[in-house]
């Protein structure tokens, strides 16, 4: 009874912070739409090449530091009411982080011109003199985006996860206002300096915040490096760090790459890849941040029933979303492109661009949603280097598809995005069947099923999204965004219809529990 109530806390804080990420998402649409719109994508190119060391900080230690180590460390010492020896690990390794990045941002602004280089070895002249400006300018944001990112983890294990939801939505305004106030005098600098801005205002709410719950952080430039906590939560993070990084020399080497193609290459990928990320975003990362917690205490109290039964639940979460989530952007991709993205100084040619590119990456969504949480389910029983083998392993293949890709077949960035696709799958994969065999079953069997289920609910609901898009194209005398708007707006509405309809239908237990909380809402009110 206890682990149920457990897991509709989780399901109930999920849910609000999908919420949050789904305005997160939609203005950091809007960022790069009005951004798109206003700069063209030569311009693009050069700020998504610069943009790649703040989300490389960012992952590297939001994703890894805190997943792998500081959540799990952090939340074992709240479980055993070990509050104020928790906060002490916990400061050592913020004040250790915040003297690196110091050190980083100093040498990144200093070595703007070689970071540039390796960022985008082959744009022209004036493209990489864009690119170093704009590299200087943004590095700042890497210390305060990553900060950030570390308080908002500490919120998250005390279970509070609005403000770190909250944080990311006021970064993407200081960015948009960034590019409207600043970009008609400065240009593409304006909007860095949004980047800027927004993340130093994203750390000062997730510090506000902490403070406010209590928070019990030690004085500045406290280190303890004998404390048992921080030396085992290193240990915890440095193999995960070594998996992570992998994954951004991936975007890098991706990035690099793209940069010999056709100008608005690298902004289309950058638009494509958004657009896929928007569910993973909103739905995965909301339900692996909620369950995370929650994994981590069944670990530590050896419930491994209630383990399998959670980690299963959120898993069939995540594929009832993702699955019809990828139908849709696939047979809706040119039109969304165009609706979102389209218009002044974004052309037609750069929206086929990116429609391209979208088809291939929306493949893998529901694989590359699920590896937002299986390498946290091997967090929670403090096993850091298998996800970390598994990521090398399938980040190599990437790599290696990319070359083959790009210098064989002619697909051009299309191919790119294909080979990320089956990274996902294939880490995917492995990591269940490691999981499988390290815990003794992950019920599989019941995962099966509702992923069998629910692929053939979205298979219906992309034949009714097929015939709306006929009948509009063949019937309404509309064209251009006008066209696509009602394409996009009555396909997303009758495909959602007829794909709910469907899973009731076939009796797939996430619809039932999803009915379920919506009665229960409405007879509390």
């Amino acid at each position: 009874m206890l682990a149920e109530k457990s897991t509709e806390r989780a399901a109930k804080a999920a849910g609000m912070i999908s919420l949050m990420f789904l305005l997160s998402r939609i203005l950091g649409l809007v960022r790069e739409s009005v951004a798109g719109r206003i700069f063209g994508s030569y311009n693009m190119d050069v700020f998504f090449s610069a943009f790649i060391i703040p989300d490389l900080m960012y992952n590297l230690l939001v994703g890894g530091a805190l997943s792998a180590g500081l959540i799990p460390i952090f939340t074992e010492y709240l479980t055993k009411g070990e509050e104020e020896e928790g906060w002490k690990v916990a400061s050592t390794f913020i004040n250790i982080t915040l003297l690196l990045l110091l050190c980083f941002t100093v040498l990144g602004v200093v070595f703007a011109d070689w970071v540039a280089f390796l960022e985008a070895p082959d744009f022209p002249a004036d493209k990489m003199a864009s690119l170093v400006k704009l590299t200087r300018v943004m590095f700042p944001a890497v210390c305060f985006t990553a900060l950030a990112g570390l308080t908002g983890g500490i919120l998250n294990s005390y279970q509070h996860f609005f403000a770190p939801a909250f944080g990311s939505n006021f970064y993407n305004v200081a960015i948009i206002l960034g590019a409207i106030i600043l970009g008609p005098k400065l240009a593409i600098v304006g909007m860095g300096l949004g980047v800027v801005a927004g993340s130093f205002g994203n750390f000062l709410i997730q510090a506000g915040f902490l403070k406010s719950r209590g928070g019990k952080y030690y004085r500045p430039f406290y280190i303890d490096l004998k404390n048992p906590g921080f030396i085992r939560m290193i240990k915890l993070i440095l193999p995960a760090l070594v998996g992570l990084s992998a994954a951004q020399v991936n975007i890098w080497i991706t990035n690099a790459m793209a940069s010999s193609f056709e100008s608005g290459s690298i902004t289309a990928l950058r638009y494509a890849n958004r657009l896929i990320q928007m569910p993973i975003g909103i739905f995965a990362a909301g339900i692996a941040m909620a369950f995370f917690p929650l994994l981590s205490r069944l670990a530590s109290d050896n419930k491994m029933d209630s383990f399998k039964d959670t980690l299963a639940l959120a898993l069939k979460y995540i594929f009832f979303i993702m699955i019809p989530s990828a139908i849709g952007l696939i047979i809706l991709r040119y039109p969304i492109m165009k609706l979102i993205f389209e218009g002044q100084k974004l052309t037609p040619h750069d929206t086929i661009l990116a429609s391209n590119a979208l088809l291939f990456y929306s493949i893998a969504i529901f694989a590359h949603a699920a590896i937002l949480l299986l390498p946290r389910a091997f967090y929670a029983l403090q096993d850091t280097k298998t996800p970390v083998l598994v990521s090398v392993s399938s980040i190599t293949v990437s790599i290696l598809l990319n070359w083959l890709f790009k210098n064989y077949t002619g697909m051009g960035i299309g191919g790119f995005a294909l080979s990320f696709s089956i990274m996902g799958l294939i880490n995917m994969i492995a990591l269940l069947i490691i999981l499988r065999r390290k815990i003794d079953g992950i019920r599989g069997r019941t995962i099966f099923n509702s992923f069998i289920k629910t692929s053939i609910a979205a298979a219906i609901m992309g034949v009714a999204i097929l015939i709306i898009k006929w009948i509009i194209i063949s019937f309404v005398p509309v064209s251009g965004h006008g066209e696509a708007a009602l394409i996009v707006v009555f396909g997303m509405i009758f495909g959602i219809i007829v794909y709910f309809l469907a899973a009731w239908l076939l009796k797939i237990n996430e619809m039932e529990m999803v009915i379920n909380i919506i009665k229960n809402k409405l007879l509390r009110k």
